[in-house]
């Protein structure tokens, strides 16, 4: 986690395809925490260098990259499409390098776009692996359905989704660092009356 006074919001697109509708919500989220005050990046794996995870060697050079980059992040928002109802195979290897070390303590929200009516089961197993990793997930989530008709070249075409969106993507940096919280709060001291306790 970072020391700056503006919030680092880090978004991970686990879409490799060129015209991929996940990257476009992602960078729709991320425009909304910069208008919240956060300072904003978008991991796009097609430029990460991340063979299949062979636990023995992990010397890998962007592999390096990408948990610096995680680690220095107070929030972190994973995209995925669904695939076969579930997240991506690109963005569970770019996890797999990454360990609690990186993700302990961090905002996390969670994205899913998908081609068909019924998204949400990527976001129930990411939601499982960011707890995992003893990361603070965001009750609020955003699935996406028939991708195809909903979001075009640019945007999300849908005013409720892409209300939705951009609503996850202030609350990434109103809440970074929310497992800090109970030290920033102050404690109230509650005054009883020691007639009333007896």
């Amino acid at each position: 986690m970072s020391n700056r006074i503006e919030p680092g919001v880090v978004a991970i697109c686990g879409s490799l395809r060129d015209s991929s509708r996940t990257r476009i919500a992602l960078k729709e989220a991320l425009a909304a925490s910069e208008e919240a005050g956060a300072t904003t990046e978008l991991v796009d794996l097609r430029n990460y260098e991340l063979p299949s995870l062979n636990a023995v060697d992990t010397d890998v050079p962007d592999a390096k990259k990408l948990r610096e980059t995680v680690d220095q992040a107070d929030s972190v928002l994973l995209g995925t499409p669904n695939y076969h109802g579930s997240y991506s195979g690109a963005l569970k290897n770019a996890l797999d390098y990454c360990s609690r070390d990186e993700f302990e303590g961090t905002t996390v929200g969670l994205l899913e776009v998908a081609a068909g009516e019924f998204p949400g089961s990527a976001l129930i197993h990411l939601r499982t692996v960011s707890r995992t990793l003893r990361a603070w997930a965001l009750p609020n989530e955003v699935a996406i359905p028939d991708s195809s008709s909903v979001v075009d070249e640019n945007r999300i075409k849908d005013s409720g989704i892409s209300e939705r969106t951009h609503r996850l993507g202030r609350e990434l940096a109103l809440y970074a660092g929310v497992a800090e919280y109970p030290e920033k709060v102050p404690r109230t001291a509650v005054a009883t009356d020691s007639t009333t306790n007896q």
